[in-house]
Parts: structure tokens; sequence; C-alpha cells
């Protein structure tokens, strides 16, 4: 019985031994499990820490040599177009101030800027180290324009011009001042277009319509033909469906089909000189037919007038303004 009771104590002992080791292994791997996760965040904290710490070293280096740095600060904004906007206005929309610093300039907004004119079509802008700013700008070549009629404060009627470019871009005229020329005072107006939807009228936005579109190429096409010099185009109606029709400086009504304007220009030259050598004018004719077109005469002693722009393709002014 005495044997019987010493084994049991002993067993009772050694099972005691196996629990206090497995807690003892729990609690090492608990211990070492802490120290790396401590390790891992110190390791995490000073990694970003020191990543700060370049970043801030970077900047204050960057604005005290680069930014803040008076060798950089622009002296000059030249300004070169193809058009009438003087250059002074030009560097008013752009909104470059002299003294800026030329690395630090947001080149993309000065370029958003000037786009944002209407008159104007595309700028470049390019940094000149150390203390240049150069700008390139292309201009819209106003080719027609439409009258408005408006009611004005005091009751009366006021004219609101809008012009437009080959494109179907509209756009305001511009203001003499903006301008580093003033306009010629013999310059032939520009062709009147008519019968279009006067609520589509937004100055720097495209209009929608194809016989708007084809009375901008019509005008385009005409500077070209071998009717230039011999008539000016003075209104263009765009109301009728399928066709444009043409108003002359000489009182002509021409009828055109909104494509082949090139063969129809030709057909036109060759009825006006038949009509030349017999001594007649065009009253009317309708270019949209393409066999046995209709044509009405003038009076054989009804003289027209002259056009009264110059016998000289109109080309965009070339300026390169500094």
């Amino acid at each position: 019985m005495w044997f019987k009771r010493e084994n049991k104590n002993r067993n009772r002992r050694v099972g005691r031994q196996h629990v206090l080791d497995v807690k003892l292994r729990s609690d090492q791997v608990r211990a070492t499990r802490i120290r790396l996760a401590a390790i891992a965040c110190a390791v995490v904290f000073g990694t970003v820490f020191g990543l700060y710490l370049i970043w801030r070293t970077g900047e204050l280096v960057l604005n005290k040599f680069v930014y803040e740095n008076q060798d950089f600060a622009i002296q000059t904004v030249q300004v070169q177009t193809d058009g009438v906007i003087s250059p002074e206005q030009l560097r008013r929309w752009s909104r470059v101030k002299i003294g800026s610093n030329l690395i630090g300039l947001d080149l993309a907004a000065v370029k958003r800027d000037l786009e944002m004119v209407d008159a104007i079509s595309s700028v470049s802008v390019e940094r000149v180290l150390p203390q240049t700013l150069k700008i390139r700008v292309t201009e819209r070549t106003p080719i027609a324009q439409v009258n408005v009629p408006r009611t004005d404060v005091t009751g009366g009627i006021a004219v609101t011009v809008f012009q437009l470019d080959a494109n179907s871009m509209v756009m305001l005229p511009l203001d003499p001042r903006q301008c580093s020329a003033p306009v010629a005072a013999t310059e032939a107006p520009l062709p009147v277009i008519t019968g279009l939807n006067l609520f589509q009228l937004q100055p720097g936005h495209h209009l929608d319509s194809a016989q708007v579109s084809t009375a901008l190429k019509l005008i385009s096409a005409f500077s070209h033909s071998p009717m230039f010099g011999l008539v000016d185009l003075r209104r263009i109606d765009t109301s009728a469906p399928g066709v444009v029709i043409v108003t002359t400086g000489q009182g002509s009504q021409i009828t055109f089909g909104l494509d082949k304007l090139d063969q129809q220009l030709q057909r036109w030259r060759g009825i006006y000189d038949w009509g030349m050598r017999s001594g007649k004018t065009i009253a009317s004719v309708d270019l949209a037919v393409e066999n046995n077109v209709p044509v009405n005469w003038l009076m054989a002693n009804v003289t027209p007038d002259a056009p009264k722009k110059p016998l000289v393709k109109p080309g965009k002014p070339r300026r390169k303004n500094v």
C-alpha cells in the first residue's frame, strides 16, 4: 500500500512539472512576439520619419535654391502672335507677373487662361532659363459675322455683332484697344450670315449647323475661286433647307447646294462670263441644279457696282511681336 501511494505522488509531481514547462514556453513565445512587433513598429516609424525628414529637407532646399531664388525671377515675357492682338494685351490675359518664379510657374494654367479667350486658337508656353518666358499664340481669323438685333435700355434697337471663323467658332469682335494696329477703314466688311438659330450664338462655342458650315466653306472657297475680285459676298441666307442663298454686293442672288462648292463656283464663272459677253448681268441663278441651270438676267443697261475689296487674295496677317 505504501509503495502504491508513493508512485501516485510521484506521477502527480511529474504532471505538475510538464504543465510548468508548457506555461514557460508560452510565455517565452509571447514575449518574443511582443519584442518582434515592437522592433517592426520601430523600423516602420523610423523609416517613415526618415522619409519625412528627407522630404522636408528636399523641400527646404528647393525653396531656398530654386523657387525663392531671385536668379529665376521672370524678367522678360516674350510674346509672338500670328494675328492682330497686341502683345501687351496677351501679357495681361496670361496673368504672368514680372518677378514671379520661372521654375514654379504653372505653364498649363498660363496656356489655359489664354485659350479661354475665344479669339485665340492655340497657345504654346516655354521656359527659357534663367529669366525668360516665351508665349506663342495662334489667333482665330473671322471670316463671317452675325448681326443680332436687341432692345437696349432706352427701348431702342441695338445690334450685337458675333463673328465666326472657318471652324464655326463663335467670337466677339476684338476691342480696337486690344489690337496692335487699328483696323483699316477701307477693309471690306465680313459677309453676314442670316437665318441661323440665334440661341446657339455662344462665344467660345462651335455652331452645330450643316448649312452654316457650308456657308463658311463657301466663303473660304470663294477667296480662291475664279469669281474672287469680280463680285463680293454681302449676305448668306441659311434658312432654306438644303441650300444657302448668297446676295452679292452687285445685287445678284446665287443659290448654292451644300456640296461640290468648287464645281458650283466654276459654273458661276462660266455663266458670269457669258453674261458679260452678252451685255447682261446675273439677277439670280440656282447653282444647286447641275443641268439646265435656271438664270434670271438684269436689264442690259444696268451696270453693277464693282466690288470694293482689293483684288488680292485675303490672307491672315503675320506678325512677330515681342
